[in-house]
């Protein structure tokens, strides 16, 4: 099986360049945008020998998991740019849940899962890692800005000693492939990238993503490179950040870090 974009992605007109092994779907998409690429484009492949993460963590695709990369260019400001990332965990979010129903009817007695999603920028199955987001965006020379967002899956297989353990598809029963669920992937952000509109609808995509919220109203531990600030996830503000909501009451915003929940948020994860 080949990747191929759903329908409702090749009828939005995104273009896909597939690759059987590439260092970073990420990298290959800003380096386009940098000539003159405009989008929209997905990059994809099956095995991602030189990807990377958050805070420069390495987020390597052995053959079978599933990388990939959309490039926008749109005409927002960086900080509406960011919030595409949303958008972005939605999608993903969805495809996920309709591969694991079809995985079901496939196979009888095996049990439908459900994903949350995690602030800023994973997915989760349980309290495990699934998948990654990571977004990244530059200015264009016509005034624009390019963003990538890139979107890492654990097909068949999962990192070991991560900072957030990590399960794969086929360590929860759910066996597809890597191109399945791209197609699917590649439908749901036609979605929810019309939702958002170029952040005009960043309060509909907020709405739903905090549904979807794993550890909401729960006590957390946010790592920001700092001191570790301790508290409860009330909610995300209009422009995305988490607030947390400290022991004497006192509601803060966080842009960035690392979340930890339960135990490990007692425990002052690192």
């Amino acid at each position: 099986m080949t990747f191929a974009l759903g329908p409702r992605a090749a009828s939005a007109g995104y273009r896909l360049a597939a690759f059987d092994q590439i260092g970073s779907t990420n990298v290959e998409a800003m380096s386009c945008a940098r000539d003159g690429v405009r989008g929209p484009m997905w990059f994809v492949t099956s095995e991602q020998t030189a990807g990377r993460g958050r805070r420069h963590r390495p987020w390597i695709a052995p053959r079978g998991n599933l990388a990939s990369s959309v490039l926008e260019v749109i005409d927002v400001s960086p900080s509406v740019a960011a919030t595409l990332g949303f958008a972005a965990g939605l999608a993903l979010e969805q495809a996920l849940q309709k591969v694991s129903v079809e995985a079901a009817l496939r196979s009888p007695g095996s049990a439908q899962l459900k994903f949350r999603l995690k602030w800023p920028n994973d997915v989760l199955a349980g309290t495990r890692k699934l998948a990654g987001i990571l977004l990244e965006a530059e200015a264009t020379a016509d005034n624009q800005v390019a963003v990538v967002v890139g979107i890492g899956t654990n097909v068949v297989a999962a990192p070991e000693h991560t900072p957030t353990p990590a399960t794969s598809l086929a360590e929860l029963g759910i066996q597809i492939g890597a191109e399945e669920l791209f197609a699917e992937l590649s439908d749901a952000w036609v979605e929810f990238r019309g939702i958002w509109d170029n952040g005009r609808g960043f309060a509909a995509i907020r709405e739903l993503w905090l549904q979807r919220a794993a550890g909401l109203g729960e006590k957390i531990a946010v790592h920001t490179g700092g001191t570790p600030l301790e508290g409860t996830f009330d909610t995300l503000d209009e422009t995305g950040c988490l607030i947390i909501r400290m022991s004497d009451g006192k509601r803060l915003p966080v842009a960035a870090g690392d979340v930890y929940f339960g135990q490990a948020a007692s425990a002052g994860a690192t």
